[in-house]
């Protein structure tokens, strides 16, 4: 894998917000303070299996709705299949999601294959950055960056497509979890992208807790990756969001 500086593409990416037509542009966050915890190590061969396939799923096109996003995403073809089968697929959509992913690797698939040959989605679906959190507790500001650098790539090789940027999903029991409020914050700037580039921010948390704030074990088995309900959940919430972008 090529290695390139992700803190200073991360910082510039969320920069050029600033001028992209935002009517709420985020604040700039800092480069990480080391750019080496923002490059993509290599990662096992399943992933590299799965990168190429996608990469191959670029080159022949053919559908028009992506989704993009970590293990979560990738879990419609797990709790989520039955779900997909019935509501999604229909949409001629295809999944990019791998486990693991954090902003960094799905902006390195980006770069390197994922968005050649002939694919044109109208629409993409966007949700990540739970694993920046939960595997280096990165700042809210760098998991924004993260992301504003993938919508970035993303825009300037589909200016036309819909880009509907999902709120990190929440996670742990309760809304004092510390994982879920660097979360929270996160999506607090993750909102401040809507309207810019074809986006729309939509933040679905709300629909899969408790009134309480409470996150059960019934949509979330470890309070983290989606059950069959759960997939139910966001598949109701979404989909007509994208019926709506590919009726345009």
């Amino acid at each position: 894998m090529k290695t390139m500086n992700y803190g200073l593409v991360l910082t510039v990416a969320v920069a050029s917000l600033l001028t992209g037509g935002c009517a709420t542009p985020p604040p700039i966050p800092k480069a990480s303070p080391t750019a080496k915890a923002l490059i993509p190590e290599p990662r096992d061969k399943g992933w590299l299996t799965r990168h190429e396939k996608f990469n191959q799923q670029a080159s022949e096109g053919g559908f028009d709705v992506l989704f993009v996003g970590d293990s979560i995403t990738q879990g419609w073809e797990g709790s989520g299949k039955a779900v997909w089968a019935k509501d999604i697929a229909p949409l001629k959509a295809a999944n990019f999601g791998i486990s693991g992913d954090r902003t960094e690797h799905v902006l390195w698939r980006f770069e390197n294959g994922n968005l050649k040959g002939k694919l044109n989605p109208k629409v993409m679906v966007l949700m990540l950055g739970t694993n920046n959190t939960g595997h280096r507790k990165d700042k809210p500001e760098e998991i924004a960056a993260g992301v504003g650098a993938i919508l970035k790539t993303f825009h300037a090789r589909f200016p036309d497509t819909k880009i509907v940027l999902l709120g990190i999903f929440p996670r742990g029991g309760n809304a004092t979890d510390a994982l879920r409020v660097n979360n929270d914050a996160a999506n607090k700037i993750l909102a401040t992208f809507n309207g810019c580039w074809n986006i729309q921010y939509l933040d679905l948390g709300q629909k899969f807790l408790e009134a309480d704030g409470t996150l059960s074990t019934e949509i979330m088995p470890d309070r983290l990756h989606l059950s069959p309900k759960g997939y139910q959940i966001w598949a109701d919430a979404v989909v007509p969001e994208i019926k709506a972008a590919l009726a345009k």
